[in-house]
């Protein structure tokens, strides 16, 4: 179940945050279903051979995203919440145009040109798609 799942030392993020990242692209993917157990925090640090407590604050933290839910005694599963593999894939949608925005202003690019270039992307991927 753990598989893909990679902690970088590289990465400026801490590991906390890459592994709710992680976690969020699971269920966006629906690799992991609503309802469905999730590891538990010791077989997570154990796997990931990170500490206990950095796994505990992302659980801590998804579950106050509602992203996750934590029964006393039964462990850690996706919320079933309708609609949550979707609103996470919006999110991390949302992050990726903000990212892209913030790098084309420090380009000088204005955001009318970053639509237009934008809807030619679009387009390609589109072009290419139909072939």
């Amino acid at each position: 179940m753990i598989g893909a799942f990679a902690i970088s030392q590289s990465d400026k993020r801490p590991m906390y945050f890459q592994i709710m990242d992680q976690i969020k692209q699971r269920i966006a993917l629906r690799d992991w279903a609503e309802g469905q157990p999730i590891p538990s925090i010791r077989q997570l640090a154990a796997d990931l051979q990170v500490s206990v407590i950095t796994v505990k604050r992302a659980y801590l933290e998804l579950e106050r995203e509602g992203v996750i839910v934590t029964h006393q005694g039964k462990g850690s599963h996706v919320a079933s919440t309708p609609g949550l593999a979707a609103r996470l894939r919006e999110q991390e949608l949302r992050q990726h145009l903000e990212q892209a925005t913030r790098i084309a202003l420090q380009l000088g690019i204005e955001p009318r040109q970053l639509e237009e270039r934008l809807r030619e992307a679009g387009d390609r991927i589109a072009e290419k798609e139909t072939i």
